[in-house]
């Protein structure tokens, strides 16, 4: 089961001893506008750009989350911290071993949205909602993750698809850490009309 390889995540719960980071990023949530506008995060990897859709329809809560991360520079110079070839790659993790977060959680949005290659869906430890910055990409159908695992999102584009499945392919350690580090340069947000 995919919970299995994640590292608890061990970040006071939302409202809780939130540093200042923490509450401008909640800040950043309430400005998006899912009525009037359609928003896409681009991730410049080292191995390439990443475009992705988000899916605000099903998890608006989890779209406004990486949108306010995106915004407020948290995921720049983060790195792809877990590769596991032929299932997923991880990232958003601030000390890189899997174990950090925001400073704050969101609550679960399962919805029946599949996880394919391509697929951008929330980390998380045993507790449905302790989801925070840690994401993963997909790198095949992965049937047991349906349900469990709130997917918000997907690769835009064939280009992006293939930068994801070549981070898929790196060379990693026994603990699944790439033996060179892939690094999300910067990640930004496009913002366009409906």
């Amino acid at each position: 089961m995919f919970s299995g390889m994640l590292r608890p995540l061990r970040v006071p719960p939302k409202g809780t001893n939130m540093t200042p980071k923490a509450k401008e990023i909640q800040a950043l949530m309430e400005t998006f506008d899912f009525t009037n506008k359609s928003y896409q995060v681009l991730l410049n990897t080292s191995m390439g750009d990443i475009l992705l859709n988000l899916f605000p329809d099903v998890a608006p809560g989890h779209c406004r989350n990486i949108l306010a991360l995106a915004k407020s520079g948290f995921y720049n110079n983060l790195i792809f911290h877990r590769v596991i070839e032929g299932f997923v790659i991880q990232g958003g993790c601030p000390t890189g071993n899997g174990t950090g977060g925001p400073g704050y959680n969101i609550k679960a949005e399962f919805n029946s949205k599949p996880h394919n290659a391509g697929t951008l869906s929330m980390a998380r430890a045993m507790d449905p909602d302790s989801a925070g910055s840690q994401f993963f990409l997909c790198l095949g159908r992965v049937t047991h993750l349906d349900n469990q695992y709130t997917v918000f999102g997907e690769a835009a584009n064939q280009a992006s698809t293939d930068v994801i499945l070549a981070i898929g392919q790196v060379e990693t350690t026994a603990g699944d850490r790439p033996k060179t580090p892939v690094v999300i340069q910067t990640a930004s947000v496009l913002e366009s009309a409906k």
